[in-house]
């Protein structure tokens, strides 16, 4: 059976070769299986120094000092470290984010909000960006944290974190950036950047799901409160059994990024011209988001007069994904772009297609002639 053309890589990526070669180092009897947390032998420190090796590899992809790489299962479970760590135990707090964060920022801030924390939601301009005055404009005296991601996961956008992060370091208001989809994607560099925490997830950027990282600025002015507890690793904060394997997957998968990052970006660039270019032919045909600043592997449309759901059945032989979710037998519509402005007609008729590594000129050749034949039919028949 022919596989599908797979054009989902924002929802996750296969992993590297290289990467899967190395992780299966850490795995078996024959190879470093210990426990990085046994100092008494040295089945423990060959994993502990795996461990660190990794860790310096996810540092250097963002310009960091390994010691302020914290271990996550994830980027989901670092951006609730990040956002309740840093808000514990401090009364009538006061946080900032936007309305089209991701669900682990949304949600986080949903459930401290019943908590009695204060939220304000930032809304989006239609290109699905956060201006740095609209930031401005909403910090209070007793604002604690501003919550906002550096590449946005259904409209490839950017954040111009430098500008933000620089007014509220003057000012000493934490700043976390949801960084998933930027690693690996654009440069990121926390010694100009003026960021306090960063989310990273291995599964993004070809290494293995279920493992992710926080980076901690090195600052008695971050402390972040633990949100699991047992055995005190990382420094703390956050307690639990190092997954070697999947550490140092994501260490390879990071090292291979960093030296890779320039090229990587300029062929996907190219790819997604090819792509734009085979549906030019296709009217009705809109860009959702912003097309200056964004990464370049991810291209949400709006397809006028046909709906997502029957497109993504037209498509069978592409992997990609809706703009729309179904829910309890009722589709809704992404709240990304209802967030940007977009009507319920026009997101219900959005796909996010997502470019990387391993697409070939014969698959975007291949895909952008699919979407013109499944459109044009579709359009004939209504």
């Amino acid at each position: 059976m022919k596989k599908p053309v797979y054009l989902d890589y924002a929802a996750t990526t296969p992993v590297d070769p290289a990467v899967a070669d190395e992780m299966i180092k850490y795995l078996t009897p024959d190879g470093v299986f210990g426990n990085p947390a046994s100092r008494s032998h040295g089945f423990g420190w060959q994993a502990e120094a795996a461990v660190e090796l990794a860790r310096s590899q996810v540092a250097s992809l963002i310009h960091a000092d390994p010691r302020e790489i914290v271990w996550t299962s994830g980027a989901t479970e670092s951006d609730n470290l990040a956002i309740k760590g840093a808000v514990a135990d401090r009364d009538n707090a006061h946080l900032i984010t936007s309305t089209i964060e991701h669900k682990a920022v949304v949600d986080t801030c949903k459930w401290l909000e019943k908590q009695g924390a204060d939220v304000t939601w930032l809304e989006p301009g239609s290109d699905g960006r956060i201006q740095p005055e609209q930031v401005f404009d909403a910090l209070r005296p007793e604002t604690v944290l501003v919550s906002l991601m550096l590449v946005n996961n259904e409209l490839g956008c950017v954040t111009d974190t430098v500008t933000i992060g620089a007014e509220l370091r003057s000012r000493g208001i934490l700043f976390h950036v949801d960084a998933a989809q930027a690693a690996g994607k654009l440069p990121i560099d926390v010694t100009v950047m003026p960021v306090d925490l960063m989310s990273l997830s291995g599964h993004k950027v070809y290494g293995p799901k279920g493992v992710g990282a926080l980076y901690v600025r090195r600052s008695p002015d971050v402390r972040i409160e633990a949100q699991i507890h047992g055995g005190g690793h990382e420094r703390g904060m956050r307690s639990g059994t190092l997954p070697t394997h999947q550490i140092v997957g994501m260490g390879k998968a990071f090292a291979i990024a960093e030296a890779s990052l320039e090229n990587e970006a300029e062929q996907v660039e190219g790819l997604r011209a090819s792509f734009l270019g085979g549906l030019s032919e296709l009217p009705g045909i809109t860009l959702n988001g912003s097309e200056a600043c964004r990464v370049p592997g991810i291209v949400n449309l709006s397809v006028e007069g046909v709906d997502a759901e029957s497109l993504m059945l037209g498509l069978r032989d592409l992997a990609v994904s809706s703009g729309s979710a179904c829910a309890s037998a009722a589709v809704e519509p992404s709240y990304v772009l209802r967030g940007i402005g977009l009507s319920e007609e026009l997101a219900n008729r959005a796909l996010r297609f997502s470019i990387g590594r391993y697409t070939t000129v014969e698959e975007i050749a291949f895909a952008s002639a699919q979407i013109v034949d499944v459109v044009t039919r579709l359009r004939a028949v209504r």
